[in-house]
């Protein structure tokens, strides 16, 4: 169920996401656990210091989020919450979704069934003129497009979606960034006739280690995610991935085995990816599309608050835990089953952890232990 938010409750979940070691997956934990984003400031400074952290951890002022949403607006831009009722559904049934989207452009676009169109940035002419008639069919169809614009695939999808009439851009920058240059006039006419989204605060140029962010959001939004030419190692693939993570159909368009940009998207289909080659093979592989997965089943739930663990539980649970994790990536739900906690121990143990920056959280709810913190 759609919230709405005071102005007060908005700057405060604003101020928690922009804090030191929070992301999307230990703000929501938060909620759950304190119940607002006011309560949760508040407990954040001794979670992190059971966590083992030795200096103060620096929490967003009232000032900086009172700046970005004053920017935000200057930019012509609005600031969607998760939970309320124009942040997009599918994206809230991830576990990881971001608490707060910046969106510029027509927003009722994202309440479209979305298909996600990803590629190689150095695509073949073949196949960015396959992706740009497949997106422009699949908006004709009533489909919002939706991509990262890179170069290539990236490019040609969001100039189909905009020529059927519904493209959304996810980015790795903030709103108001350009990348790549070359994209800039593209960037303008999807902000202007379909929608752009980016997760970063104004200003932010995008970095290496924001790609993968926005990827888990073009994968988060959308019921399926095609992808088209795709060397292995792409950025595409990890796309890919969350989709699969998420429980999202995974679709590629079949290459040239002496083509290595192929060599990404022929090993999904390998993998049991759905084979595709046109806008009409994307909608028979979906024939519910139209009925749902624009708000799929549990968005936007969150359980109810945990009972907190006792002191003494806590104290026996840290060294063990700690004890157990490694800076591989290990799943949860594998350290859930191989110690003796419960899963309320182990969740604010964890959060503790990452409070203080010991703990890195990785895809597919694994977790990872930071040495030397």
């Amino acid at each position: 169920m759609a919230t709405a938010y005071s102005r007060e409750d908005r700057l405060n979940r604003l101020r928690l996401i922009r804090s030191e070691n929070i992301g999307p997956v230990t703000f929501h934990q938060l909620l759950v656990r304190f119940g607002t984003a006011a309560a949760a400031l508040t407990a954040i400074p001794e979670l992190a210091k059971q966590g083992g952290r030795g200096k103060p951890l620096k929490l967003a002022s009232l000032a900086t989020a009172t700046a970005e949403v004053e920017r935000v607006a200057a930019l012509g831009a609005k600031l969607l919450f998760h939970g309320e009722s124009d942040y997009p559904a599918a994206l809230a049934a991830c576990d990881d979704a971001p608490p707060v989207l910046c969106v510029k452009g027509d927003i009722p676009l994202l309440r479209r069934p979305c298909i996600a169109l990803v590629g190689a940035r150095n695509a073949s002419l073949n196949a960015q003129k396959m992706a740009d008639q497949m997106a422009k069919t699949l908006a004709e169809a009533g489909v919002c497009v939706v991509s990262g614009l890179a170069r290539g695939i990236d490019g040609a999808a969001h100039r189909g979606g905009l020529a059927g009439g519904a493209t959304a851009a996810v980015i790795a920058g903030g709103i108001d960034t350009v990348y790549p240059p070359e994209h800039e006039n593209l960037q303008a006419d999807i902000a202007t006739r379909g929608v752009l989204i980016a997760e970063m605060p104004p200003g932010t140029q995008p970095q290496a280690r924001h790609f993968p962010r926005r990827n888990r959001v073009i994968a988060g939004l959308s019921a399926a995610t095609v992808v088209i030419e795709a060397a292995e190692g792409s950025g595409s693939l990890i796309s890919a991935q969350f989709a699969a993570d998420y429980g999202r159909e995974v679709m590629a368009v079949p290459g040239s085995p002496l083509d290595p940009r192929a060599k990404g998207s022929n090993k999904l289909l390998k993998q049991g990816a759905t084979l595709v080659e046109d806008a009409a093979d994307v909608l028979a592989a979906l024939p519910a599309l139209g009925a749902g997965l624009a708000e799929p089943p549990g968005a936007g739930f969150r359980p109810p608050p945990p009972i907190d663990p006792a002191e003494s539980e806590l104290a026996c649970a840290r060294p063990r835990i700690v004890e157990m994790l490694s800076p591989s990536p290990v799943a949860v739900d594998e350290l859930l089953r191989q110690c003796q906690f419960s899963p309320a121990v182990v969740q604010t143990v964890l959060l503790e952890l990452e409070l203080a920056g010991r703990l890195e959280r990785h895809p597919g709810g694994q977790v990872a232990l930071l040495m030397g913190r």
